[in-house]
């Protein structure tokens, strides 16, 4: 175990497969952290990675994709959810490719889920003691995108996809204690948002939730000025950054299970390939 040093990861929908290839290395090489964040994707695949799964991200994501209960039209006909969220957060972890819970709860690894709180539009955050068993619960609130899945409620909060209001958590992993972070982007470097056109569909869709209009609103703004955070803290030597080192392939509805695989082995080959540079930076 690492001490004192935090991972982060970004979420990005199907791009998070990067993350898995890169935790999937971690785990061969037994490389854990004393806590760990993630929002969305990111999240998701932290989870197998701290309950020891080897091989169950690139299972679940990969081998998945092309089923239509994971991700398709028919869902979104059918339930207004592109993503089967009733198939991903309970059929497949308690059925089909069944999750280590007790391994994961035994991890002495803080686990952080962020959040959005629908009628404020703030970031709400989880760990293991807020949660409890209802881990699945809040991955799913974390990973809820707005118009193509369900507000999740829960502890009397109506929540969404967390990275809508902090989309790489780093400040708060440093407000808990963390002054060195791993960060995991699923962009590559020079990326920045753009600006929605489309905040009538916003405002017509979520009525009631003022706070998530905002948020949604300057989402583009919090992306590309936390980038610009990012960037000057790794100047500074208090962050590492981990992104996809070839041109992106792969959106975040991607279903092409090749093209996923791709960006999966690029995500443990750049894992690899960054290996000297985590040792040092941890050590340093």
């Amino acid at each position: 175990m690492v001490e004192q040093v935090g991972l982060v990861l970004e979420g990005g929908g199907m791009r998070g497969v990067y993350t898995a290839g890169i935790l999937e290395y971690f785990l061969e090489q037994e490389l854990f952290f004393p806590y760990v964040i993630g929002v969305s994707a990111g999240a998701c695949n932290a989870a197998s990675y701290l309950s020891k799964q080897k091989g169950r991200n690139k299972l679940v994501t990969i081998e998945y994709a092309s089923d239509p209960r994971y991700i398709s039209w028919r869902n979104y006909f059918k339930n207004r959810q592109f993503f089967g969220m009733d198939f991903i957060f309970d059929e497949i972890p308690n059925q089909h490719v069944p999750y280590h819970y007790d391994v994961f709860y035994n991890s002495p690894t803080e686990f952080v889920v962020g959040t959005t709180d629908c009628m404020t539009g703030s970031p709400v955050y989880f760990n293991k003691q807020d949660y409890g068993d209802h881990l699945l619960t809040v991955l799913r609130a974390s990973s809820s995108l707005p118009f193509i899945a369900p507000e999740v409620q829960f502890q009397n909060k109506v929540l969404l996809d967390g990275g809508i209001s902090d989309p790489i958590p780093i400040k708060k992993a440093q407000i808990d204690g963390f002054k060195k972070n791993i960060v995991i982007l699923t962009r590559n470097e020079g990326y920045l948002k753009k600006p929605s056109k489309f905040h009538f569909l916003v405002d017509r869709k979520y009525p009631k939730f003022k706070g998530l209009q905002q948020s949604l609103r300057k989402r583009y703004q919090t992306y590309n000025d936390t980038v610009a955070y990012l960037e000057e803290e790794e100047k500074a030597g208090n962050v590492l950054i981990i992104r996809p080192t070839e041109p992106l392939k792969v959106g975040r509805m991607e279903r092409d299970p090749q093209k996923l695989e791709e960006l999966y082995n690029q995500g443990y080959a750049d894992a690899k390939k960054s290996m000297a540079n985590i040792h040092q930076y941890i050590q340093s």
